[in-house]
């Protein structure tokens, strides 16, 4: 649970001096950060500009604040090398390093950089696009296209049978690694319609009591996860052998070598129900 002031997110900055900032630069997909925190500030870059800290960058994104002090996004270049004191690392390998609202934050700024990189021209006629007055957007000046910053939803269940629960492992996971059934949503399906048709094509059962229970956002690069739990209605496990490799019942007196880091909704998932079926 995230603890402390609560962020207020902004997509313009006010006026006035701001003080010293929270950066969040990335190369691509590697934030910035300090591995031995520097006069208390934490991890992560501070200053009154991101011109102080050295690297060169695109023009920084305002997220808004949190408490008194005031967050930027900033794209470094992709053949930066990170100032003195500083390291680059992928975003995941930085979770219990930082606390929870200022990851979730970070997923937050690398969202609008990836965003940002991926909308500079139209999809429509080609042209050039720039930032919306107004808005989180980038619009196209010939057509008029408005480009929001996409989110892509996503829907992750566990299934249970009594005190069992199903896991399966991706051909992609971790060697041991197996985790709940997870797909995204279709054009013009709902959230409990892509939940029934996900376990239906990955494991061939079928489902009933659809209930949600919490949702994530995921910014590996931008999806939302949101959190299911069904209950098994019939069928036996058939697992697709394309993403599905292997899939079986489990309780906490049986589970796999490996389950989903605790970084991700999938294993708090697990955990709860583990907690109810001990």
């Amino acid at each position: 649970m995230a603890h402390g002031p609560r962020f207020e997110p902004e997509v313009f900055p006010p006026g006035g001096d701001l003080g010293r900032c929270l950066f969040f630069a990335f190369r691509g997909d590697r934030l910035l950060f300090r591995p031995e925190p520097a006069d208390g500030d934490g991890l992560l870059p501070r200053a009154a500009s991101f011109d102080e800290i050295g690297p060169a960058a695109g023009d920084p994104h305002y997220l808004g604040r949190r408490g008194g002090l005031h967050s930027f996004a900033v794209d470094l270049g992709d053949d930066t090398e990170p100032p003195a004191g500083m390291d680059l690392q992928g975003l995941r390998s930085l979770y219990g390093a930082l606390d929870e609202e200022t990851f979730r934050l970070a997923g937050r700024a690398f969202q609008i950089l990836d965003w940002d990189r991926t909308h500079r021209f139209c999809g429509r006629c080609g042209a050039a696009t720039r930032p919306h007055e107004r808005d989180r957007a980038r619009q196209c000046p010939d057509c008029g296209l408005l480009c929001f910053p996409r989110v892509a939803p996503a829907v992750i269940t566990l299934i249970h049978r009594g005190d069992e629960f199903l896991l399966a492992r991706n051909a992609r996971f971790p060697r041991g690694r197996y985790s709940i059934i997870a797909g995204f949503v279709e054009p013009g399906e709902t959230l409990e319609e892509a939940v029934a048709r996900e376990i239906r094509e990955e494991v061939g059962l079928e489902v009933t009591e659809i209930a949600y229970q919490s949702s994530q956002p995921w910014p590996f690069p931008h999806s939302l996860m949101v959190g299911f739990r069904a209950r098994w209605a019939g069928g036996e496990i058939a697992v697709d052998d394309d993403e599905i490799v292997d899939a079986g019942w489990y309780s906490a007196r049986r589970l796999p070598p490996s389950l989903p880091d605790p970084i991700s909704i999938s294993r708090r998932l697990i955990d709860a129900f583990l907690a109810e079926h001990p």
